[in-house]
């Protein structure tokens, strides 16, 4: 079976023996990060080597060949269902001519000098759908640079050409000699050959593994039950504590009764964290009945106490301003003055949450001045610096150890590193030397912050008299993600590129195109969510496109087609689903279709929704044809399984999900008001894959974006209705 095992969780509190004098690492410069493959010994020397598979090593390398012949991916990214560990390995199995049975899998340590994330920086994080795009000429050559040592070790050892040493499936073999060995047999002789100046990668013509489909390497421990999450840690001594925080965002803990807490059996003590109140107990129900009991007095000095309809409403009188100037081509102003006819939108977008099936969790330990953490970490570097901040020691004294996380949506990336935050603090008011394993129930993670912000988006254009578009104009009001994070050096000039990505790259030829953005300073605390800018963009842009094209009298697909000829994977993508989806065909009453397409993190994704409309105004979403092209692909099922993903994480944010304040307070709490998309409204999904040479890009978000101005747009061919107001549900739909 594919995958058996083949994930090396972080696990809690192995004690780990030293290496013997015979590990072996080599390293290289390996786009901008250094490459280490490690070596186990196997082969004559049975004693050194029965000693050297007792070894465990902290890793620090990204490949380790091990006696019994597994090869060992270190993985520097999250897991967090994406796939990433598949594809990555899948990278390095190809360079070896590795068999996908023995491909093994192990979460990296934290640390940024080796693990950096290429497309970041000197930062060691998983976002931003960068996991592959900037692994992978770094695998390519660990995994290259590795083979040509085993193949150089059995040349030597076999007394042959390397030429006519070839590896298939894991065997390394020399057929005039009938002479064979596997990875392990040959990795003592391997340790001692001296590195490789330079490598050369396979031909990708010869690929066997990239670009087919491969089981998940994750699988087996998934559906077993044996994949660790931060959940599943258990150590020696362990409490469980749960936060009692502000009951609106910017309030602070002014005083506290503890005594009815305490009261409640299996509750060890209540501390005071900055985020709250902790209430530690020796599991997490008394854990959370004693904060239930706890009495909370709150400042509410710097609180923000205003409601979402006040918040909206002073975006939109802002939104009569000119903003700060985003992009600028020609005159839009005096272009759209001078247009045969103009048109006006406004659109608003509510804060969104990330809900991912597995709330917030982490267990920190500060013991001999040293600080362990172990979690879903989806930016290592920062989880370390802060956990090092708080626990008083350096960050190379803290210890990250990264377990598998059930969704994050961009929930655990966060610049001050919430749940280890508080994680550690509690450890440390504690002052006990034993684990806290701190949890977010679902009520704490819908009420807690980090939305998706709020936007109101206003536009207008100006068509000439054969119907194209001379001039555009489009306005943005809303929240930064990066202000006053350690990402802030992202900001130029005042502008948040999170706020305008997707506006300010519009692909179409426009002349006389502008895009300004007010950011506003709100006290409700947000985040990066699945897609980022372009979940709002695509949706402005592309359903007041669908409104251009009906006043210009031309077909959606066509008028597009028509502004892209500048931008050839846009209009590849259009094409081929439009194709797929048989578009122009006709539909009954109550039925329509809709298009939409947008690049998002160097990948381009067309979708064409069908959807249909009752009597009674219910709207289904029967069908979805998506067309994407991301480079060259790893694995086309989980290519797949992402674009499938991310329509249904798409399409249920725009049917249903909104978060609400009123006087502060959010309003959804549970999967009861803060619905997810049900199964039983999952429209039916095909997914084309355009075949391409180009290097790979991301696939993890760019599938959210489109499924909404699709089937706006579908709503609109179907009943005549515009909506520009999200969710859907707030709208009353009618058959036209």
């Amino acid at each position: 079976m594919y995958g058996k095992n083949a994930y090396t969780p972080a696990l809690p509190a192995v004690s780990q023996p030293k290496a013997s004098r015979r590990d072996f690492l080599k390293t290289a410069g390996a786009a901008g990060a250094g490459l280490v493959v490690a070596f186990q010994f196997a082969g004559a020397h049975k004693a050194a080597a029965q000693a050297v598979a007792k070894v465990r090593f902290t890793p620090n390398a990204f490949i380790r060949i091990t006696t019994d012949n597994y090869v060992t991916v270190i993985v520097k990214h999250l897991e967090m269902g994406q796939g990433v560990y598949t594809g990555l390995a899948t990278i390095v199995a190809e360079e070896l001519d590795a068999d996908w049975e023995q491909m093994r899998v192990e979460a990296a340590p934290a640390d940024a000098r080796r693990y950096n994330n290429t497309s970041w920086g000197p930062v060691q994080g998983t976002g931003g759908s960068s996991s592959i795009a900037n692994s992978f000429e770094q695998l390519k050559k660990a995994g290259a640079t590795a083979r040509a040592m085993l193949v150089k070790a059995a040349a030597k050892g076999w007394n042959v050409p390397e030429s006519e040493v070839v590896i298939r499936k894991g065997v390394v073999s020399h057929a005039a000699s009938k002479r064979s060995a596997t990875f392990g047999e040959l990795a003592l002789e391997a340790a001692q050959v001296p590195e490789p100046q330079t490598v050369t990668p396979k031909d990708p013509r010869t690929y066997s593994l990239i670009g087919h489909p491969l089981p998940r390497i994750d699988n087996y421990g998934k559906t077993r039950g044996t994949a660790v999450f931060a959940l599943d840690v258990t150590l020696p001594g362990l409490l469980t504590a749960v936060i009692l925080r502000p009951p609106v965002f910017g309030a602070t803990v002014k005083s506290f009764d503890a005594s009815a807490a305490k009261a409640i059996k299996g509750v060890v003590d209540v501390v005071q964290v900055p985020s709250g109140v902790a209430v530690v107990a020796n599991g997490f129900w008394p854990a959370r009945q004693g904060r239930e009991a706890l009495k909370v007095e709150w400042d509410m000095a710097k609180a923000e106490t205003r409601g979402t309809d006040t918040i909206m409403a002073e975006y939109k009188a802002l939104a009569k301003t000119p903003g700060k100037t985003v992009r600028n081509d020609g005159d839009a102003a005096k272009a759209i003055a001078g247009a045969a006819r103009t048109f006006e939108a406004a659109f608003e977008f509510p804060y969104l949450a990330h809900a991912p099936m597995e709330p917030l969790d982490c267990v920190a330990q500060i013991k001999d001045g040293r600080c362990e953490v172990w979690t879903g970490s989806q930016i290592q570097t920062v989880d370390q610096a802060t956990a090092a901040a708080i626990a008083g020691v350096k960050p190379e004294q803290v210890t990250i150890n990264t377990t598998l996380a059930g969704g994050s949506f961009g929930r655990r990336a966060t610049p001050n590193s919430d749940m280890v935050a508080e994680a550690v603090s509690v450890a440390k008011a504690l002052n006990r030397d034993v684990p806290v394993k701190l949890v977010w129930t679902r009520e704490d993670d819908i009420k807690g912050g980090r939305y998706r912000p709020m936007y109101f988006h206003t536009l207008k254009a100006g068509l000439d008299a054969q119907g194209r578009i001379v001039g555009w104009q489009h306005r943005i009001v809303g929240q930064s993600i990066v202000a006053n994070s350690p990402f802030q050096g992202m900001i130029k000039d005042g502008i948040d590129p999170t706020s305008v990505e997707g506006a300010n790259t519009l692909p179409y030829h426009i002349e006389n195109l502008q895009v300004d953005l007010h950011t506003t300073e709100i006290g409700v605390p947000v985040l990066w969510w699945r897609s980022v800018g372009s979940t709002h963009t695509a949706y402005s842009t592309e359903t007041f496109l669908d409104e251009l094209a009906e006043a210009a009298g031309k077909d959606p697909v066509q008028f597009r087609k028509g502004m892209l000829a500048k931008h050839p994977r846009h209009l590849r993508v259009l094409e081929l689903a439009a194709e797929k989806a048989g578009w122009g065909t006709p539909l009954p009453k109550g039925k329509g279709r809709g298009v939409a397409v947008h690049e998002s993190f160097n990948s381009f994704v067309a979708q064409v929704a069908e959807v249909s409309v009752d009597a009674r105004g219910k709207l289904r979403v029967e069908r979805v044809v998506c067309a994407v092209d991301c480079g060259l692909v790893i694995n086309p099922d989980v290519v797949m399984a992402q674009m499938e993903g991310g329509i249904g994480y798409g399409l249920g944010a725009v049917l249903h999900n909104a978060i609400t304040l009123k006087d502060g307070q959010v309003e959804q709490a549970n999967f009861d008001t803060y619905e997810p998309l049900r199964i039983d409204e999952m429209p039916r999904v095909e997914v084309h894959i355009v075949p391409s040479t180009e290097q790979p890009t991301g696939v993890g978000e760019p599938g959210v974006p489109l499924v909404g101005p699709a089937v706006a747009n579908a709503v609109y061919a179907a009943t005549g209705q515009r909506i520009r107001s999200l969710p859907f549900d707030s709208v009353k739909l009618r058959v036209g």
